[in-house]
């Protein structure tokens, strides 16, 4: 027993200084930082507190120990890569972001129904974000398979919209969402649209039509098969009829990519045209601005050069 006094008074004031300092720096909780370890807050504060030495053997407290000090040099790790690896330029006002940002203007000043949809990696979800950091009263939501049904989107709605949960059916959280939107002029935004059902966006339909907000689906080419009821059925008439406009995303255009790389300070034709051959691969301009992430790490403070950006592409996982 006195080999666990002995490493604990060693071991814990160094252990117990940097995990204060993590967390002061990350502005984390206890209960956080013990989540991340993988151990219960009360065993973390036992030992921070030097109360698990008296409990417990030497070998327990150096089994602790090591995972403390794995997850002190996990976070070391991780604030190196995030040092060496360049921050996006962040939202870039391409054609292709000029056309969903006028799409959702129209929504909201019209308070109609809009939809916009096309292939992953465009930049929808990010020009959504900047979209709503510029306007007031727009509330996005992103849909999941746990959201697709009337309650799951109700649900949804009233956490973005700050309404009120009352106890009860469908029908009195619904009046409490419309309660909180109305007069607004607002927005709401169901972005990944695609994972709702037809009951889900009838009610999100509804609720924007009582309110008198916009309301916008934006997903990928689902979306729109999903609201024409790929064959107009009956049951999807009062939603396609309701369409105001519809803004559909085919392919990253070579001036959206170069607009991009101009924001990375690259303006060789060259490098821009092979930037524009990776953008048309799945991912698009996600992608894009992954490659040039990396590429930026392996130039080494360097300019960018073709040899950089092929062995980005290479280590994320593209063609040789």
């Amino acid at each position: 027993m006195q080999a666990a006094v002995t490493t604990i008074e060693t071991t814990k004031p160094f252990i117990a200084d940097r995990v204060a300092k993590e967390r002061a720096d990350s502005r984390q909780s206890q209960a956080a930082i013990a989540k991340e370890i993988g151990i219960s807050e009360t065993r973390l504060s036992q030992y921070l507190n030097g109360t698990y030495h008296e409990i417990v053997s030497a070998e327990k407290i150096e089994e602790l120990e090591a995972k403390i000090l794995q997850w002190l040099e996990s976070r070391e790790a991780r604030r190196q890569v995030k040092t060496d690896l360049p921050n996006s330029p962040g939202w870039t006002e391409t054609p292709t972001a000029k056309r969903i940002m006028a799409t959702l203007t129209y929504a909201q000043i019209a308070n109609d129904l809009v939809v916009i949809y096309g292939g992953a990696g465009l930049g929808k979800s990010k020009t959504i974000a900047y979209y709503k950091s510029q306007n007031p009263n727009v509330w996005v939501i992103e849909s999941t398979p746990t959201t697709a049904t009337m309650g799951g989107i109700l649900r949804a709605f009233a956490k973005a919209v700050g309404a009120s949960k009352p106890d009860g059916h469908n029908d009195a959280l619904e009046a409490a969402i419309i309660e909180r939107i109305k007069n607004t002029n607002g927005l709401l935004v169901v972005d990944e649209a695609q994972f709702l059902n037809e009951r889900g966006l009838e009610c999100a339909r509804r609720i924007c039509e009582l309110a008198g907000v916009g309301l916008a689906f934006v997903g990928n080419e689902t979306v729109y098969a999903q609201l024409t009821g790929r064959n107009r059925a009956a049951e999807f008439a009062q939603l396609f009829s309701r369409i105001g406009k519809r803004c559909r995303l085919a392919t990253v255009s070579e001036q959206d990519v170069s607009i991009i790389a101009s924001a990375w300070s690259i303006t060789d034709k060259a490098l821009q045209q092979m930037l524009t051959d990776i953008a048309r691969k799945p991912g698009a301009l996600r992608i894009v601005d992954k490659v040039l992430r990396l590429a930026t790490v392996m130039a080494q403070g360097c300019a960018i050069e073709k040899k950089h950006i092929a062995s980005a592409w290479r280590d994320l996982g593209g063609e040789s």
